[in-house]
């Protein structure tokens, strides 16, 4: 090689690497440009089971007989949690885990009914690892050692209604969801069903399962979610706090529980006390009625707020910290059953860091 072809080939090198770096320079600052500031920049991401049973059938497994022909002597794996989950980089000590409510999957959390961003990418970019867990019997965790039996009965408008969206066919004023037929559509479409017999314990299990692999977090639960998410807490020492929307139910120690609380028999004090030494705040959004009315839906909410007041109380008698925040007294009007889902879940999102921030969960 003569010296112009040296010069040649060293310039050629030169420029290759400098592309090189200049590639790795535009990755590393994708969060930065102008152009591409709204990006998510995540460290890690996978999926997994987590907690669950094995059954196995009696007999004798024959692998030479054909695969759809019945017999005896074989396993299956059921009632575990399914979790997706993300991790930004630089993330944050606590991760968030997000447990659905009654015929929900984990896309509660993930989106809206008209495409937004749900709460786990908003929390997401303010640097929170996040696993959204599908429970038992529901989602992509569907296999189940208990069979039940799957309805197809109609009743959108049933949900319509008790999720306080409004008194259908009509919105409520002022109502926080959108209202445009496709959206509509979209969220119907995220109800899912039961595919087995599943019982508090086993979700309860499942639960503090996915919390052994995640480690130390915050346990958000909505509705249904909020009565096994209490339980979760108790048994597992890696929650360090509950964000509950709308929890359906609630746990109260032996000889104080009200008449008719939702959420099962009391327990001894000793377990309760376990739900003193964290943090607890609970939303509940709009349209739930001081007074009784003729709409049983929204009676039940009310019941359910003042149980949820009650709960408060005897927590924070107990030396505990738990907080009930009804939006509306605070100003921010218009939420149905899911305040993390609705049009303005950005601004109930910024209510919840605020509150993060103060029990310095955001560090």
């Amino acid at each position: 090689m003569d010296k112009k072809d040296s010069k040649n080939g060293i310039g050629k090198a030169l420029l290759n690497a400098l592309s090189v770096c200049a590639i790795v320079t535009t990755v590393s600052s994708c969060t930065t440009t102008a152009e591409n500031k709204d990006n998510l920049v995540i460290k890690e991401q996978g999926a997994f089971s987590a907690g669950g049973k094995v059954i196995k059938s009696e007999g004798t497994f024959d692998p030479l007989k054909p695969w759809n022909e019945a017999q005896g002597g074989q396993t299956r794996h059921g009632d575990h949690a399914d979790v997706f989950y993300q991790i930004p980089v630089n993330a944050k000590q606590n991760a968030m885990v997000f447990l659905h409510g009654y015929g929900q999957s984990r896309r509660s959390w993930q989106t809206t009914a008209d495409g937004r961003e749900g709460f786990a990418d908003i929390f997401l970019r303010k640097g929170y690892g996040v696993y959204l867990v599908d429970q038992p019997g529901r989602g992509d965790a569907g296999q189940t050692t208990t069979p039940a039996q799957i309805s197809a009965t109609p009743d959108d408008q049933t949900w319509f209604t008790q999720f306080r969206i409004g008194l259908y066919p009509d919105f409520n004023e002022g109502v926080q969801f959108p209202k445009d037929e496709k959206s509509l559509d979209q969220f119907f479409r995220m109800m899912t069903p039961s595919t087995g017999n599943i019982d508090e314990q086993t979700i309860v299990n499942a639960m503090s399962a996915v919390f052994d692999r995640s480690a130390d977090g915050i346990l958000f639960t909505h509705s249904a979610g909020g009565a096994p998410g209490w339980k979760t807490a108790i048994r597992n020492e890696r929650v360090k706090a509950i964000v509950s929307y709308e929890p359906g139910g609630f746990v109260f120690p032996e000889g104080e529980t009200p008449e008719g609380n939702r959420g099962g028999r009391g327990i001894p004090l000793g377990e309760f006390l376990k739900l003193t030494k964290i943090p607890i705040v609970v939303y509940f959004g709009d349209y739930i009625p001081e007074e009784e009315t003729s709409a049983a839906s929204l009676n039940f909410w009310r019941s359910v707020l003042a149980t949820a007041r009650q709960w408060a109380k005897v927590v924070n008698a107990h030396g505990g910290d738990a907080t009930i925040v009804h939006l509306p007294e605070i100003g921010i009007k218009g939420n149905t059953h899911f305040p993390m889902s609705d049009l303005n879940n950005k601004e109930v999102a910024e209510i919840l860091a605020t509150w993060l921030k103060e029990k310095r969960l955001d560090q």
